[in-house]
């Protein structure tokens, strides 16, 4: 398994996944796209059941992962209370591990939303915003999500999975190996449903409004 593999290589599966291609070299971020760009992106993106029913790959856990919940209305309340509306536009394929084991259960959330719409595009449609917006050790990876306000400006990025795992992950590269790695990511995935993942997003919805 290759934890680094970078998707400006255009693979189809997620960097940490055992199918991962090798590590290449970095190649030179790509500009953000433009607002009207990334309202085409969004429009013409899959809502989530469209997403999960065109799935080809881990159709199963899309569909297990979206049936948990619900989340404590805590984390609802505190979306509404921000300078909303939003938009997420979600760049993410049906066999990344981290897109299975993070998307779900944010579409689940956000059914506790009303006014927070949900897009997924994939990777070649994608791969500018991966590319603008890397992991910490320098890949484009799915899922990534922007944050767009009303007018389809981008204000905010989370990027391939929450903050604790991937600190642990960065930290066990090349310690821990790759197969042990991956089985450890996807039980920690298991034990969090989703929770960390919907934590972030609010607090970036929280963050971009006080700006």
């Amino acid at each position: 398994m290759a934890i680094l593999s970078l998707l400006s290589a255009v693979t189809l599966v997620c960097a940490g996944d055992p199918s991962a291609a090798a590590a290449a070299p970095r190649a030179p971020a790509a500009a953000v796209p433009a607002d009207s760009t990334l309202r085409r992106l969004f429009d013409g993106g899959q809502r989530f059941a469209e997403f999960v029913a065109a799935a080809q790959q881990r159709k199963a856990e899309w569909e297990r992962h979206a049936a948990r919940g619900p989340f404590p209305d805590t984390l609802a309340a505190r979306v509404r209370a921000t300078a909303g509306p939003w938009k997420l536009l979600v760049v993410a394929v049906d066999g990344c591990s981290d897109s299975v084991s993070t998307i779900p259960y944010l579409a689940r959330f956000l059914e506790q939303v009303p006014g927070v719409e949900l897009r997924i595009i994939g990777s070649t449609a994608g791969r500018a915003i991966m590319e603008a917006h890397r992991t910490p050790d320098g890949r484009g990876a799915t899922p990534t999500v922007l944050l767009l306000d009303a007018d389809y400006a981008e204000r905010g990025a989370w990027i391939e999975r929450p903050t604790t795992l991937q600190s642990w992950i960065l930290s066990q590269k090349g310690v821990l190996p790759d197969a042990e790695l991956f089985t450890r990511k996807m039980r920690w995935y298991d034990e969090d449903q989703g929770r960390q993942t919907v934590e972030e997003i609010v607090a970036l919805m929280e963050r971009a409004s006080r700006r």
